[in-house]
């Protein structure tokens, strides 16, 4: 399927590893999506035990929603200390590899398997312990009425 520009989007899920120097080889088909930034290079930063990574592109379109929130109460200075203050930014080297931060792996439990899994605007790397749990809770919380009323409502 040909996508025009502007639409690719993060999909699908891989299984990699991280070198010792906690350097990771970006998959080929996110590789198409970061070539059509103006950046090739992420943003990354934390969140729910994974390391969630944007384009330059959405990053400026997270920082430009947050900073124009009408409110600004203690739990978004909270989140904007933690993910935006703990963001870093990743450009890859010739072989399409970018280094983890270690503080990021560190908090992420990144250490040789991961998985890497694109969740359209952008893809998040997950230890593959951490992340065949989530995908567990997840095949558990279908059973549930409330979650299948949920994805029910996307017509699927």
């Amino acid at each position: 399927m040909q996508m025009k520009a502007g639409q690719n989007m993060f999909r699908g899920n891989s299984f990699h590893n991280l070198d010792t120097k906690g350097r990771l080889i970006i998959p080929t088909r996110f590789r198409d999506v970061l070539k059509q930034s103006s950046v090739n290079g992420l943003m990354v930063s934390k969140m729910d035990g994974a390391v969630f990574c944007y384009t330059f592109e959405e990053w400026r379109k997270i920082e430009e929603r947050i900073r124009n929130l009408a409110v600004k109460g203690e739990n978004m200075r909270r989140f904007r200390r933690i993910f935006i203050g703990g963001a870093f930014d990743c450009l890859p080297d010739k072989q399409g590899r970018i280094v983890i931060p270690p503080v990021l792996r560190q908090y992420a439990g990144l250490d040789r398997e991961v998985v890497l899994t694109g969740v359209l605007d952008h893809f998040e790397i997950w230890s593959q312990e951490k992340w065949l749990k989530e995908d567990a809770k997840f095949q558990n919380d279908l059973k549930k009425e409330d979650m299948r009323n949920e994805v029910a409502a996307l017509g699927l």
